[in-house]
Order: C-alpha cells, then sequence, then structure tokens
C-alpha cells in the first residue's frame, strides 16, 4: 500500500463525522462484509445519532461525529498490524503496463515495484489544485501535495481523465464562539454501533451546534460573487449538486431567507470546530466577513480557511461492474478517482476493487453486488452504468429495494459473502448465526403467542391511539399496528426472552412490514428472471433491428452482462428493452 503521506492515511480532509443518510448503509455493509470503517469509528467517535427515525425503517441512517486525529490514528495501526500488508510513503507516479496488462508501479524515486494487479485510490489529490478567491495553487486537500506527474502518465496511457471539484468549509477555534446564540444538537442517550460486532459502545462525548445565515450574510456573498473562483471562471471542474458552496447556494436559492449550518468538533484534543456546509471559494478577508454575520459567530477566529478543490477523475463508464478498468486488466479503480463524493462511498468501492484484484489474480470468479443485495451494488451500478455528470453521491432515493436493504439487515445480506471468500472470520460468522437463530426463533414465537385483552394492555393502546382488545389477539397482529412497536407490548408479554437490541429492532420490522417485504421481494424475482438473460460482452448490436440509436450507443459502451443490467443503463428504455428480449427470443436464446 502506497501513500504520498502516511500522515494522509484515513485523514478527513472535509467533514469529520462517518455516515448520514444512505451512507450509513455503506459503512454496515462494509462492515458485514468484513472491511474496518465501521470498527473504526465506533471506537472514535464523539457523537451519535441516528437519523430519520420519525421515517419508516428503510431510511433510518445512522451518523456519527468522529475524533478526526483518532479516526486517522486508529486506522493507521490498524493497516500497520495487518499480517502481509506492507504500507509505505511514496509517490506513485507511473503504471507499468506490458500488453495491455499492469504488472507494477513506478515511484517518484525511481523506485519500481512489480505486482499482479493494482488499485488506483487517488482521492483528490490527482492533478489537484487549491481555489480561494483570486489565489490559486496546485495542491490537495489540507495542504499536502497534489499528484501531478501520475495525472498526465494516466493520459499517456489512454485514460479519460475528466475534472470535478469539491470544497471544504473553513475551521475555526471554538473558544472564540459563542454557543448561547445556537442550538445545541446532542446524540442519541442510547448510542447504536455501526460495527454488528459490537452490542455496546461509548457514551456521547460532546455536542454539536446549530446555527443559520441571514440576510446580511447573503448580502455580503451577494457583492462578492466577482471575487468567487466558482463565478469567476477559473474552476473548470463539477462539482457536487448535492453539497454546493454557500456562494453558489446563495446564488441558486436566491429566496430562500436562511441556510443552516452545524459547527461540529475536530476532536477532543484540538480546539478547532468544522462549520458545515458553508464551503466557499470565496477570498479570506470575504470568509472573514460572511462568517461574522452568523449567529455566535460574530467573534469567530478562523484557523483554516475554506477552500475549494479542483481534481481529475476518470469517466466510471470505462469500468467494468468487478471495477477493473476496461482497457488495461488487472487495473482497479476505487473512490473519488471513479467519480464519486464521499468517504463511505470511496470505502466501499476500495473493499470491493480490493476484493475483486485479490479474486481475478486468484483465478475465481469476481464478486458482484446486484442492486437488489446491496446499497454497494447500487453505487457501482450506477457509477459504471449511468452517466454521471458531478460527483456521485449515495442517497436512499437511489435504491428500488430500499426496504429490502435496511442498514439493520446488512449483515444477513452480506456476511455470508463475506465469509465464503475470507473476509469474515469464523468466529464473527459464528457471532452472526447466533444472532440470526435468535430472530427466527423469536418471531416464530411471536405468531403463536395470544395476548388476552386486560385493563392494562387496553389502557396502553388507548394511550397510543389505537384500539383496545375485546377478545384475544395474535401478539404479531398487535405489533403491525402503526402505532405499536414491540418495545410497548413488553410488559404484557411474559415468554419474551432477553434480546441484543439489533436482534430486536430486525424482529420487529420482518413483522410489521411483512407484506411490504413479500411485495418487494417479488419484484426482485421478476427482476433476477431477466438477470438470467445473458448478453455475451461481444454482442453485436448494429444487427438487432428497431434498438433505438441512443440505446445502442449506450449499450455498445457500457455492454452489459445480462438484459437486468441492460434496463438500468440511462437512455436504454423499456421500449428498447423488449426489443431486445425479441431479438434474443428470435435467436433461440443464443446469440
Amino acid at each position: 500500500m502506497f501513500s504520498m503521506n502516511l500522515e494522509a492515511v484515513a485523514m478527513m480532509p472535509c467533514n469529520p463525522s462517518i455516515g448520514g443518510t444512505g451512507k450509513g448503509h455503506l459503512v454496515r455493509e462494509i462492515d458485514a462484509l468484513g472491511g474496518e470503517m465501521a470498527i473504526n469509528i465506533d471506537k472514535t467517535f464523539l457523537l451519535s445519532k441516528m437519523l430519520n427515525t420519525a421515517k419508516g425503517p428503510a431510511v433510518h441512517s445512522l451518523r456519527a461525529q468522529a475524533d478526526k486525529n483518532r479516526y486517522h490514528v486508529e486506522m493507521k495501526k490498524t493497516i500497520e498490524s495487518t499480517p502481509n500488508l506492507d504500507m509505505k510513503q511514496a509517490e506513485v507516479t507511473d503504471l507499468i503496463i506490458e500488453d495491455g496488462r499492469v504488472v507494477g508501479v513506478k515511484t517518484a524515486t525511481h523506485t519500481m515495484y512489480t505486482a499482479k494487479a493494482v488499485i488506483l485510490a487517488t482521492g483528490t489529490f490527482l492533478g489537484g489544485k487549491i481555489f480561494i478567491g483570486s489565489s490559486v495553487c496546485e495542491s490537495g486537500p489540507n495542504g499536502l501535495a497534489p499528484s501531478n506527474v501520475l495525472a498526465e502518465n494516466l493520459k499517456n496511457h489512454g485514460m479519460k481523465l475528466r475534472r470535478f471539484k469539491t470544497g471544504t468549509p473553513a475551521r475555526c477555534l471554538g473558544s472564540s464562539l459563542d454557543y448561547s446564540k445556537m442550538i445545541e444538537q446532542t446524540g442519541d442517550e442510547k448510542c447504536v454501533p455501526f460495527s454488528f460486532m459490537n452490542d455496546e459502545i461509548g457514551e456521547n462525548q460532546i455536542s454539536c451546534w446549530l446555527t443559520y445565515t441571514n440576510k446580511e450574510t447573503h448580502d455580503v456573498i451577494r457583492a462578492n460573487f466577482h471575487r468567487s473562483a466558482l463565478f469567476g471562471g477559473q474552476i473548470e471542474g463539477i462539482g457536487p449538486r448535492y453539497c454546493p458552496s454557500i456562494e453558489d447556494k446563495v446564488n441558486r436559492f436566491a429566496d430562500k431567507e436562511r441556510h443552516q449550518t452545524f459547527i461540529e468538533p475536530e476532536g477532543l484534543d484540538t480546539d478547532e470546530m468544522y462549520i458545515q456546509g458553508m464551503s466557499s471559494s470565496l477570498p479570506e478577508d470575504v470568509q472573514l466577513a460572511f462568517y461574522k454575520t452568523i449567529p455566535g459567530l460574530e467573534n469567530l477566529r478562523i484557523v483554516r480557511p475554506a477552500y475549494a478543490i479542483e481534481y481529475d477523475c476518470i469517466d466510471p463508464q470505462d469500468l467494468q461492474l468487478n471495477l477493473e478498468y476496461r482497457t488495461i486488466e488487472n487495473l482497479f479503480c476505487a473512490g473519488q478517482f471513479n467519480g464519486s463524493s464521499g468517504y463511505e462511498e470511496a470505502a466501499a468501492q476500495g473493499l470491493m476493487a480490493g476484493i475483486n484484484a485479490v479474486l481475478k489474480i486468484s483465478g475465481r470468479e469476481p464478486l458482484i453486488l446486484g442492486r437488489d443485495e446491496a446499497y454497494i451494488g447500487v453505487l457501482i451500478d450506477d457509477l459504471v452504468t449511468k452517466e454521471n455528470f458531478e460527483p456521485y453521491r449515495m442517497m436512499t432515493s437511489r435504491a428500488e429495494y430500499r426496504l429490502l436493504l435496511r442498514q439493520d439487515n446488512a449483515d444477513e445480506r452480506l456476511t455470508p459473502r463475506g465469509h465464503e471468500i475470507g473476509l469474515v472470520s469464523d468466529a464473527a460468522y459464528a457471532r452472526y448465526q447466533a444472532k440470526l437463530a435468535a430472530k427466527e426463533a423469536e418471531i416464530e414465537r411471536i405468531r403463536s403467542v395470544v395476548i388476552a385483552p386486560s385493563e392494562a394492555i387496553n389502557a396502553m393502546l388507548v394511550s397510543h391511539e389505537t384500539s383496545p382488545l375485546s377478545t384475544g389477539v395474535k401478539l404479531d397482529d398487535l405489533i403491525r399496528r402503526p402505532q405499536i412497536s414491540y418495545a410497548d407490548i413488553a410488559p404484557f408479554d411474559k415468554s419474551r426472552p432477553d434480546l441484543p437490541l439489533d436482534v430486536a429492532e430486525k424482529v420487529e420490522v420482518e413483522i410489521k412490514y411483512e407484506g411490504y417485504l413479500k411485495r418487494q421481494q417479488a419484484q426482485i424475482n421478476e427482476l433476477k428472471r431477466l438477470e438470467k438473460r445473458l448478453l455475451p460482452p461481444d454482442f453485436d448490436y448494429d444487427s438487432v433491428v428497431g434498438l433505438r440509436d441512443e440505446a445502442r450507443e449506450k449499450l455498445k459502451k457500457i455492454r452489459p452482462l445480462s438484459i437486468g443490467q441492460a434496463s438500468g443503463i440511462s437512455g436504454v428504455n423499456p421500449a428498447d428493452i423488449t426489443v431486445l428480449l425479441i431479438w434474443l427470443d428470435k435467436q433461440g436464446g443464443k446469440v
């Protein structure tokens, strides 16, 4: 493993947090497959909160504020202690390619390392350029050196690069803020672990704070639009639509009177605070001026200014679903290099690229997760098969089968796969099996238990605004009532076993949403039927009569492996799929 600077390993150059809507699902899935991200944030979190609890379980997402330095230190220690993994500080400047296959890398010190496979995960360092007003400098995040030579050499190898941009807000000293003018944001009373290997974790150690911009803030920003690198034409790259800079927000949403910002601690051993939601490419004097108009920030002292960063990445449609580059064998790609954003998206791709690189050189079939199996599958499928004109961010809305892809059941979906490939230990797998057995036994028990009417239970039901009992009712029927939870029934369920919280959560969800789960499973079964209609990599789309030109070009470029995958390609509509199916049927399923 090579890093240009070992202090950049697991560095958090942007928001010091893990998880969030959609992203928390990825962290749980990484953990279920045997990855480290969940374990590391459980060790180093400062504040934990389950988001979207007022909505259904499909969109519940865990988020934890991290101790930024400890997160880096603990992950670096994990890597250092991993058998058969060498970590070196070196700048990789070129790939060694022979006969269309990568066979090693070259470093800035002219050292060559041979390899059976290479994984490129360049983050925002590749061709990195920092913008603060009219000031432009070649740099990676947090003032670290960019990777420029590698960018040019990748182009020389025929890799098509494009420019994306992102940004980060200023950091200020917490001692300079007036928290009395802000709204305190506390974590959950009971902290829920990210990792399935933990039943309990510590307590919240610190608060975050909420405040808002105002008309004065927006006036300062508008008056200085001409000094923004974003509007001045210096920035070529495309930024993330779902995480715009503050000047972009003020410009695009001119009718909004205010925008929220969260003041988030960077760690217990520093006074630095992260001003979330306020990235900017405006010059430092303007930053200071508009930040000081925000309640609680009137006297802030900035220690690191906000900046925009522009960087090179590939078009992920040049990748196969195993994250191998189409035209350079054994070269795998991951993270922001693939046009995504976020720590969680990067970690998920890194894990899958690593898995598939090992499987490839071992002569084994790749691990391809379907859209019905994991958010990771949705992420990679979206990147590889759909056109993405901005940094890709995971959201629950991107998953068609999100009721089945809940964060609580990531272990049931993926731990057997992780154990099969050797990433999940026998001990971890035994732990998973024990929890699965406990869940299934409890569901079976619940279906057989009858709750008799009583004054106590009827009083509870009425207090929850649901009808009282006049006769005995099956326990599972009670739990299906929207107003009633599994926990509400506990005082009246004398035979209930003492279950871990995560097992109890699964029990409730599977009983309460049984009908919806069955309906979504039926949709998946239809998808799998289509997935069985395979398309050879060399399929001649030009010979298919009736296929629209746009669809033909997309299919020729992406080369889907099945009808199911083809149906998910942007620009390929249901009529095109019908044409393909008719063509396959005419050929007797043989092409």
